[in-house]
Order: C-alpha cells, then structure tokens, then sequence
C-alpha cells in the first residue's frame, strides 16, 4: 500500500474514532461551562470559539446549539459573524476531507460504471455547480454535516462551494443567532425581552419561508408532462431540445417523440443549430429536469424568449406514460 493510501487510511480511521467519541460523549458536554470559559477569555474568545464551531461541524455536532450559543454569547451581530465564520470553515473542512479520502475512489467508481447511474448522479451536480450548493444550502434537503462531506465527493470547484455556503447560510445564520440572544435577553429579564422575541420569531419564519420562494423561482418557466402532451396532441409548434447524453436519449429510458438530442455540454458550441427556432416555443428535457434548468439558462442568455423546462423529465414523462421512445423520430430543427 502506498504512502498516500495509508495517509488516507489513517486519516478515514482518526475521523470515524472522533465521530464516534463525539457522538457517546455529547449529552456530557456542559455548554454553559464552556459559555463562562468563553467569557473570561475576553476579546480572543471570538477566535477560539470560531474554531470550536469548525470542529464540532467536523464532528457532526448539531449546527443549530452552536449558532444559539454564539447568538447568547456575542449577540446579534458579531454572533452573526462568528457563527457564519466558523460554520464555513467546518463546512470546508468537511468538504476537503472527503475530497482527499475518496477522491480517487469516486473518479474510478464513476469510469467503471460508464454511463450508470452512479455517474449521472456525480455528473448531475457537477454540472449545477454552486446552483445546487446553494439550493441545497437553502433547501435542507439532507442534513447540514452530511452532505459537506457527501459534496466533498463530486468534482465542485472549492471556490464555489464556499462561496454558495456562506452566503446561502446568511438567513438560517442570521435566524437562529438572534433566538439565541433573545433566549439571552429573556432569561436576563431586560425590558427589551419581548421585542427581541418577536424579532427573533419573524426572522425565523422568514428563513423557513424562504425555501419555498426558493422552490418557486427556480420552478419558474415549469412545464407539465401533461401540459406538453396535450399540446404535442394539438399539433402545437413546439422545439423539444433533449439534454441527455445520446446514450441517455437512445437508452431504455427513451425520449420525448420528436425531440432533439443536443448535450448539455454540447449545446454552447451548437446553439447555432437553434438559430430559426429563436421566437418559437422551446421545451427542454434531461431525465429529471437539473440539467434542463441550466440549459434553459443559457438559451435565455442567447436571446432565445419562450424556453421551457420539463418539470420531471423524461423520468416523469414515462411514469405518467406519455410515450414514445429510442425509435420515435427526433425533430430536425433548421
């Protein structure tokens, strides 16, 4: 075994021992005592409690107790900085972490497995890049520790990562670091208890609101299954671009009758193709509709004015059994 793989194997062993160890020891841990340590270190207990917090992340110690501690100990603002600081670090951490242990791994699992599902998944996100950082950031979709590790495995740009982190973890950072220091101004009893709470109660609710505007934005420009199908019925004139790799478009999974196969990574150096279709209707379809959403974005960019996305896909196109498939004719456009 090579130096690197037993580098790699030693830090994969010391990890799970430091999660496990933190996670039978963490009812044992008295928050409040290190809160009092915390305050008789004076200015340099901002520092000292950034890097806790990157640790803890590491570590999978629950995000919100720490952003409520920090909300109690630095109050609103500094609490703010402090937790967000030290969130992104353990964030990138994590995300480094997992790159260097599995990175190998993950790039020779996704060449064996061809065009398998395993690679469309890898493939898929990389091709949102920070889009699903930040969507998933400010969707929760899987738990916060988890997935700065999971995330660590595909082919993100570091420079990315951190950037849709940070600043997509400002409403939930911002919301919970405030209950903290209204959880403070309670228990002190200070005139301005109430109004703390209340502000606190309305920033929160703004950051549990705010996936679902998340949602809807980025569901704009949606097209149904059902709504495309009943307008291919009527003869209406509709470009169908498919995204999917051309073995994806001739697979067992099919196609959408008359679609045009164009690749996503393709489709820039072949927009050209396009060019009469430009004040036509145009629907976009991938197996779900990741990479349709990012094509969409660059036809609108090249002046393309009515581009649709196929909300599910091809994956819901089949299961509400529209039709067609590998030999249904696609359209030649132009």
């Amino acid at each position: 075994m090579s130096t690197q793989k037993l580098l790699r194997v030693g830090l994969f062993t010391a990890l799970i021992g430091a999660i496990a160890w933190a996670a039978i020891y963490r009812e044992a841990i008295d928050v409040q005592a290190i809160e009092a340590q915390l305050k008789n270190l004076g200015t340099s207990a901002t520092l000292l409690y950034i890097l806790i917090f990157a640790v803890a992340t590491v570590l999978f110690f629950p995000g919100s107790i720490l952003s409520l501690t920090g909300g109690a100990l630095f109050g609103p603002v500094l609490g703010t900085i402090v937790n967000l600081t030290g969130a992104t670090l353990g964030a990138t951490a994590a995300f480094l972490i997992a790159r260097y242990i599995a990175s190998d791994w993950v790039a020779k699992k996704s060449a064996e497995t061809g065009a398998g599902r395993f690679k469309q998944i890898i493939d898929g996100v990389d091709n949102e890049g920070w889009r699903f950082v930040a969507l998933v950031r400010l969707v929760p979709l899987f738990p916060f520790n988890l997935l700065n590790y999971a995330l660590g495995l595909t082919r993100i740009r570091l420079a990315h990562y951190v950037a849709a982190t940070l600043v997509c973890m400002v409403p939930g950072g911002i919301a919970f670091t405030y209950l903290g220091f209204a959880g403070r101004e309670a228990i002190a009893g200070g005139e301005t208890a109430i109004q703390s709470g209340m502000i606190a109660l309305a920033l929160l609710a703004a950051a549990v609101f705010l996936p679902r505007l998340v949602r809807a934005v980025r569901g704009g420009n949606m097209l149904e299954v059902d709504k495309l199908k009943a307008r291919l019925d009527r003869g209406e004139d509709i470009v169908i671009v498919d995204v999917r790799w051309p073995d994806e478009f001739d697979g067992p999974e099919g196609h959408v009758p008359g679609a045009r196969n164009i690749a996503l990574d393709q489709l820039a150096a072949r927009i050209g193709e396009l060019d009469q279709c430009r004040q036509r209707p145009i629907a976009i379809v991938c197996r779900t509709d990741k990479r349709s959403a990012k094509a969409a974005a660059l036809l609108r960019g090249e002046g393309f004015t009515e581009v649709s996305v196929v909300k599910g896909g091809i994956t819901e196109w089949n299961r509400k059994g529209c039709g067609g498939g590998p030999a249904a004719a696609p359209e030649r456009v132009g």
